[in-house]
């Protein structure tokens, strides 16, 4: 084989879960997933694990990197880009072909391009001395650590800021001993949609989840400890969810945000994929979800 990586990308909805099913269950290979909220636990509505996905002819098709950790824990890239070369490299010295799927376009170009992480371990003391900081002063000091902040959510919750921060000042660490990088060589396709048809799905999509529970999913992970402000720091339908169930904003109101938020976290996904080519990553786009369209793509290349 000429490559060691195959990657599925696109935005929510795009059905890149079940063609990368389909695909790995073809080549005998594992799924490894690149989304930030999959990784949680009792998330599974929300964040459309669809877990159905991965049986294909009667076969559960291996996958990793989802439902292995708390909502209650922090995760973050440093944790998915180490466990991932991890995965990969145990995937390769028994020649099973990893298959990369996901929406999260930090995560997909952090292995990609290969991001310079620190190793960066919990700091107690550290911790234990600015635990007194209010947010404020917490966000100055990531800031002054790194300016130039893409990721913002970091400066909303105080877990990520504090966890952050540690990251930066690793960061600044000389000869920190980081892990060698495995060599990948990886082909990439993305799955485009015209732009009204994604909306059609993203709408078609949200109603199914409500209708299947998605709010009582929401209702179980408060009654299990989650707070309110940490089921909102995951964005999206568990914030919109959340607001509705602490009657701040009518159902209908809930519905039709959440419907826009997606589609604007759509557009933003696309947009990293774009940022992603100018990059240099070459991502080999497919105008559908039709799977005999992907293998024979796929197949020119291994």
């Amino acid at each position: 084989m000429t490559k060691n990586l195959i990657v599925i990308l696109g935005p929510t909805a795009s059905g890149k879960t079940h063609l990368a099913a389909m695909l790995a269950n073809d080549l005998q290979g594992e799924i490894i997933s690149a989304d930030s909220r999959q990784v949680y636990k009792k998330m599974d509505i929300g964040t459309g694990k669809d877990l159905n996905q991965y049986i294909v002819n009667g076969r559960l098709v291996p996958y990793h990197l989802i439902d292995i950790t708390e909502p209650e824990n922090e995760f973050n890239l440093f944790e998915f880009q180490n466990r991932f070369y991890k995965i990969f490299s145990e995937l390769t010295e028994k020649k099973i072909m990893p298959v990369l799927v996901g929406g999260t376009g930090l995560y997909l170009e952090s292995v990609l391009t290969g991001y310079d992480m620190p190793v960066a371990p919990v700091d107690e003391e550290f911790r234990k001395n600015i635990s007194r900081k209010s947010k404020d002063e917490l966000q100055e000091m990531l800031l002054s650590l790194k300016p130039n902040m893409h990721n913002s959510t970091d400066l909303e919750d105080t877990g990520r800021l504090i966890r952050a921060i540690e990251i930066e000042r690793a960061r600044n660490i000389k000869d920190r001993g980081n892990p060698t990088k495995p060599n990948i060589d990886a082909v990439v396709f993305g799955i485009r949609w015209e732009r009204s048809t994604l909306r059609q799905r993203i709408t078609e999509r949200l109603k199914e989840r409500l209708e299947n529970g998605m709010a009582e999913e929401v209702i179980n992970l408060h009654t299990a400890g989650l707070s309110w402000t940490k089921l909102e720091s995951f964005g999206l339908e568990y914030r919109f969810i959340s607001q509705y169930l602490q009657k701040i904003i009518t159902f209908e109101e809930m519905t039709k945000k959440l419907n826009t938020a997606i589609h604007q976290y759509a557009k933003r996904q696309e947009t990293w994929f774009r940022r992603m080519e100018k990059k240099g990553i070459l991502i080999h786009w497919l105008q559908s979800n039709e799977y005999s369209l992907l293998k024979e793509s796929v197949m020119k290349f291994l």
